[in-house]
């Protein structure tokens, strides 16, 4: 159910074309009127954001705010949607962070626990940080339909955001090119670049610089771009004018709740990453729990369902980045062709790709479990029973369970 401010209310426009009033929910986006400003008011247009009380580096206020807007106006030429300046009291965030790991709702990402303090301080991560920028790149690749794929058992789905070059790689590299033009207006300036490539909580930051908020999937959302984008964030040691933060928009929507194939997202705005299938395939190093296998379908390498049906999504807009476009067929290929790579093709196909950081054995374990959903099919059983005796206990272990299922034994 959606109340007035979710955009499922009414019709959209989506890359010039009308799109019905979605049925369906998303990862992180936006839609419908509001008497809250856009959060991109001050991003886009250049009005005036909030003045802080400081700079640092002798700079007048006002020569700190045309410098804050000449990051945005450089940000949108290296081809980012929306840049914000947040502050940076974490207050808050990082105490939710610390109650959501003092309930084991990471899993296995003992990383988040080491380094939860770091999260909730930017100033440990860059001693001096005054302001951070936060940047948002879209990343819906022109693909095979989403849903079609997912319906479609012999075929395998991968996460849209991973069907291209590696996003780390692409975001880092733009915004060190922004912090580029940044120091050639201020070189004395210290700063640092970030995406998902350290303990940053980059939702918050974002949600703060006004360019998006956090969805009830935990996912970030945008009015006028949805989810599918990547965040980035450049920590500063200069005070900006801080932008105003966004208020969410997710209304009584609570159609990504409903979508989530393992129930991982356990209450609005609280994820078990223990039963996440993006978790499952991909941060999860050994077994993936029995009780969750059927339940993953034909993803292999992370999930979109919470995100397919946010009406958000519907404002969202393809990319135009030629790094994030398709490779290797990925959006159509099917479970048996994957499966059937050696180790050396993996590696070759997946140079460049976040795909490549599971490594070829957890690839062939997900794609097992795939093969193992798939329809009942001599030719499904015949790419299974071809790596009955893997090198790998892991590989060997799942390839069984997947041909007990196909024969209809499994528990």
């Amino acid at each position: 159910m959606c109340s007035a401010d979710c955009p499922a209310t009414r019709g959209s426009v989506v890359s010039g074309r009308a799109v019905a009033s979605p049925g369906v929910g998303a990862e992180s986006h936006t839609g419908a009127t509001s008497a809250v400003p856009s959060e991109t008011s001050s991003v886009a247009t250049g009005e005036s954001p909030r003045e802080t009380s400081s700079v640092a580096t002798g700079e007048s206020p006002r020569e700190a705010h045309h410098l804050a807007i000449d990051i945005k106006r450089w940000g949108a030429e290296l081809g980012f949607q929306a840049v914000g300046i947040a502050r940076i009291d974490l207050d808050q965030a990082g105490a939710r962070l610390r109650e959501w790991l003092a309930a084991g709702m990471h899993g296995e990402m003992d990383y988040m626990a080491r380094h939860a303090a770091l999260r909730a301080d930017p100033r440990q991560l860059m001693p001096g940080t005054l302001s951070v920028v936060s940047a948002r790149m879209n990343y819906w690749p022109s693909a095979s339909e989403a849903t079609q794929t997912l319906a479609d058992g012999e075929r395998a789905y991968i996460a849209r955001y991973a069907l291209g070059r590696d996003y780390h790689k692409v975001v880092r590299g733009r915004l060190g090119q922004l912090t580029e033009r940044i120091r050639a207006t201020a070189a004395a300036i210290g700063a640092r670049v970030f995406s998902d490539s350290a303990p940053v909580l980059e939702v918050e930051f974002a949600r703060q610089a006004g360019i998006a908020w956090r969805g009830k999937h935990t996912l970030a959302l945008a009015r006028e771009a949805g989810s599918y984008f990547f965040l980035g964030e450049i920590f500063l040691d200069i005070a900006l004018p801080e932008d105003q933060p966004v208020t969410e928009h997710c209304g009584r929507c609570e159609r990504c709740l409903d979508a989530c194939p393992t129930g991982a997202i356990v209450a609005p705005y609280r994820l078990d990453a223990r039963r996440c299938i993006s978790y499952l395939t991909i941060e999860l190093k050994g077994s993936i729990p029995i009780e969750w296998r059927s339940s993953i379908g034909n993803r292999v390498y992370g999930c979109d369902d919470c995100q397919l049906v946010c009406p958000w999504n519907s404002f969202a807009r393809s990319t135009e980045e030629a790094d994030f476009a398709v490779r290797e067929g990925l959006d159509r290929a099917s479970l048996i062709e994957l499966f059937s790579w050696s180790k050396e093709r993996f590696e070759q196909a997946m140079a460049g790709s976040a795909i490549r950081r599971i490594g070829y054995i957890r690839w062939l374990r997900n794609l097992a479990v795939g093969l193992g959903n798939a329809p009942r099919s001599v030719a499904v059983v015949q790419a299974l029973q071809a790596r009955l005796d893997d090198p790998s206990a892991l590989v060997r272990e799942h390839v069984a369970w997947a041909l007990e299922r196909q024969s209809g034994e499994d528990t």
